[in-house]
């Protein structure tokens, strides 16, 4: 992910937006089932609007939910679009440089291969979503990094003939392959990236960081937290 440098007008502006309001502007994608989704209803579904509902609940705030494309997640956080990034983003030194997390909502999870056949060449074209932990491990991997703005588009990309593989969150990966019939299979080992799932905020956001912090925690300590990653993931997924 390119670094952000931002100006002393972004800066004052972001700095005003120090939440003493109530009402949270939630930035999610919408397009990464099961963690976050679009629903029948044209509204925000999954994993982490369950989940970010319950943490403004603990936390006395009110959300309102924003989507935006993944690419431009984080510039358009830091633009004042919205307050945070819920939706699925890992935790690593370079996305820190730039903004905030809170502690993580889901331990580190693996990324897995998926191809068309046992003998699919890892090191040929590999398909992975831009400006992910994905994309940069393939782009190191020696294979050639083949990136979509979008994670279903990685999938057809395989299915059409445009990769080898595509290498993504295995939670993702999943479900898609169990409803493809054998026609896609999980090939080599899947891989441990990042360091968690957290919540984006604001540098200058000090203070909604430690209430969602407080709120991610006390689901911890009852378990709540817990429930929710088996209702959305399966029994067998990793959980505190």
């Amino acid at each position: 992910m390119k670094k952000i440098l931002l100006g002393t007008a972004a800066l004052a502006f972001s700095a005003g937006m120090a939440l003493a309001q109530d009402v949270v502007r939630m930035g999610t994608e919408g397009a990464y089932p099961p963690y976050n989704f679009i629903n029948d209803q044209g509204e925000v579904d999954g994993f982490e609007r369950e989940l970010g509902d319950e943490l403004c609940s603990r936390a006395e705030l009110t959300c309102e939910w924003v989507t935006n494309e993944w690419d431009s997640i984080i510039p358009n956080l830091v633009s004042g679009n919205y307050d945070t990034i819920i939706a699925g983003m890992s935790i690593n030194d370079e996305r820190d440089e730039v903004i905030d997390f809170t502690q993580d909502y889901i331990p580190p999870a693996t990324s897995s291969y998926v191809a068309l056949s046992e003998d699919a060449d890892l090191t040929g074209v590999v398909a992975a979503q831009t400006s992910t932990l994905q994309s940069g491990y393939i782009a190191e991997s020696g294979a050639t990094l083949l990136e979509f703005a979008t994670a279903d588009e990685i999938v057809a990309a395989l299915r059409n003939g445009e990769a080898d593989a595509v290498f993504f969150d295995t939670d993702y990966l999943a479900p898609i392959v169990e409803e493809s019939g054998g026609e896609l299979i999980f090939v080599g080992e899947p891989v441990v990236l990042g360091r968690g799932t957290g919540m984006g905020i604001r540098e200058s956001d000090s203070a909604l960081k430690d209430k969602f912090d407080t709120a991610i925690a006390s689901m911890k300590d009852d378990g709540s937290l817990n429930e929710l990653l088996i209702k959305w993931f399966g029994e067998g997924t990793d959980t505190y």
